[in-house]
C-alpha cells in the first residue's frame, strides 16, 4: 500500500487549507504559497493531484466555470499526523511505540511545563487501560 500521508512538501498546502475558512482554487493556494520555499505554480499543481489520490483533500467543481476546483481537506490535521506517527513508529521502531517514545524523550529538551503535559497523558493512558482492563 503506497503512502495515504502528505509528504514534506504536501504538508505545507494542507496547512494552507487546514488554516483557511472554506474550499480553495488552485490559483488560492499558488498564491498562499507563493513564499514557500521555491516551490513553482506547476508543482504546487502536482502535488495537489497527489494529495487527490491519497484523498487527503477533495474538491468541488465550481458551479459557474466547470473548470474551476475548490480545493478542501478530506482529512484532518489530527487525522494525518496520527497516520504520520503509525506509520513512522513501525517503520523506524518495528511498531514499539514505547521505544520510539523513549528515544523522543531521551533526544529532547523539555520545560517542566511540557513534562507536566506528558506526565497527564500518561496518567489518562494509565486509567483508560485500567477501564479497558476491567470490561
Amino acid at each position: 500500500m503506497g503512502e495515504l500521508t502528505p509528504s514534506e512538501n504536501e504538508w505545507l498546502i494542507m496547512e494552507v487549507l487546514w488554516n483557511h475558512e472554506g474550499a480553495m482554487t488552485a490559483a488560492e493556494i499558488i498564491e498562499e504559497m507563493k513564499d514557500t520555499r521555491s516551490l513553482n505554480k506547476n508543482t504546487i499543481k502536482v502535488m495537489i493531484n497527489r494529495l487527490l489520490g491519497k484523498k487527503v483533500i477533495d474538491y468541488q467543481v465550481d458551479e459557474n466555470d466547470m473548470r474551476v476546483y475548490h480545493y478542501y481537506p478530506a482529512r484532518s490535521r489530527e487525522e494525518c499526523l496520527n497516520l504520520k506517527s503509525e506509520r513512522f513508529v513501525k517503520n523506524y521502531f518495528g511498531g514499539n511505540t514505547s521505544m520510539a517514545v523513549a528515544s523522543f524523550l531521551k533526544s529532547a529538551d523539555i520545560s517542566r511545563e511540557q513534562l507536566s503535559v506528558l506526565k497527564s497523558i500518561v496518567e489518562e493512558l494509565e486509567e483508560k487501560n485500567r477501564e479497558d482492563s476491567e470490561i
